[in-house]
């Protein structure tokens, strides 16, 4: 069985002071690096001073799936190519005095971070550098297949029906001599042209 194409990244959260009297700190998403076996796998602090904190968790990996080509798709062709990261607040103080944000998921795919952000959870992105935008975009050309237009039938091969919804004909066979009785069939036939031709819209409705 093949392997699927994986990167191992390590992301770095920051915790920053802002200019407000009720919430005086905020967490953001700061930067997502290339994993080092050095760290381990355990969150550790990085820097602290009176105006950030910056926390590094290590160990994550994001792999690309053939399944969800359309989903790298749509990240590597917008302006700036991107990692989607998930992340929550710990519910209780471990490491530090105060809970701390974890991330939770990185990813690549445009479809990951929507489907994050449609369960309410907090998603937020930062640029990915060239070498992972040149590999996901390698992914792609090689993978992503766009799904081809449906071609809409064309008006004039849609059903004729009548005003009861029930196919209908048009003769083109031209009313041959005269009389009275080739009059009326004439007219009868003409009759009904007229009224299948009229039903054309209902046709457009129903197809």
């Amino acid at each position: 069985m093949t392997e699927r194409p994986s990167l191992q990244v390590a992301v770095v959260m920051r915790r920053e002071k802002i200019d407000n009297r009720w919430q005086p700190w905020r967490w953001v998403l700061d930067e997502v690096v290339p994993h080092e076996d050095a760290w381990g796998s355990e969150a550790r602090l990085l820097r602290k001073d009176d105006t950030q904190e910056r926390w590094l968790h290590p160990g994550f990996t994001v792999q690309l799936f053939r399944d969800d080509a359309e989903g790298y798709y749509l990240n590597v062709t917008t302006e700036a190519p991107c990692w989607f990261v998930l992340w929550r607040m710990d519910e209780e103080a471990s490491l530090a005095d105060e809970p701390i944000a974890r991330p939770v998921m990185v990813s690549l795919s445009y479809h990951d971070a929507g489907r994050w952000l449609d369960a309410q959870e907090t998603v937020e992105n930062v640029p990915a550098p060239p070498p992972v935008v040149q590999w996901l975009r390698a992914f792609t050309d090689a993978h992503y297949v766009p799904e081809p237009k449906r071609r809409k039938r064309p008006e004039s091969f849609r059903p004729l029906q009548d005003r009861f919804g029930n196919p209908a004909s048009i003769s083109t066979d031209k009313v041959r001599g005269g009389g009275g009785m080739g009059a009326g069939a004439g007219s009868d036939s003409g009759s009904s042209a007229g009224a299948s031709r009229g039903s054309t819209d209902t046709g457009g409705d129903h197809g």
